[in-house]
């Protein structure tokens, strides 16, 4: 069995909203890719089926440049209630300096209730990398080709 060498932990600032007193995101395991967003609201949030709403997770963060914050759904909300983040992934930009906000969506047939606290989305930090365009006459020719959709299998 291959193990791999701990990596050394990213610093990202991170200052409380305005009245947040709630835990700091936090990995749930040692072996978590996501830190756990809370819900930074007072009193409770109904979505309705079929419907969405921003949910405040109380907090700012000064991502390092060349790294980005991806907000990616919980699956226990998505497998229990069919409750999930509406722009999977959110992206969260180095230079945004803004409360983070999750979007969720209530795909579920039954009003979904968002609490104070709730653990409500997950944080991964990704490394990014910077594209630059290259023009060119024509691309290289793959096996692929131009097949789209479900062109690489059943």
């Amino acid at each position: 069995m291959k193990t791999h060498a701990k990596q050394e932990a990213v610093r990202i600032r991170v200052a409380r909203a305005g009245g947040n007193d709630l835990p700091l995101p936090a990995y749930q395991t040692g072996g978590s890719a996501g830190m756990d967003l809370a819900a930074a609201i007072e009193g409770e949030i109904t979505i309705p089926p079929g419907e969405w709403r921003l949910i405040p997770a109380g907090i700012h963060v000064a991502i390092p440049e060349g790294l980005e914050g991806q907000v990616r759904p919980r699956s226990g909300l998505a497998l229990k209630h069919g409750v999930t983040v509406l722009n999977a992934p959110g992206t969260i930009d180095s230079d945004y300096r803004g409360e983070l906000k999750v979007a969720l969506v209530n795909h579920g047939k039954e009003p979904f209730v968002v609490r104070r606290g709730e653990r409500v989305a997950q944080l991964v930090i990704c490394p990014v990398v910077r594209a630059e365009w290259e023009p060119v006459a024509e691309l290289d020719g793959t096996a692929r080709g131009h097949g789209g959709y479900g062109s690489t299998g059943r």
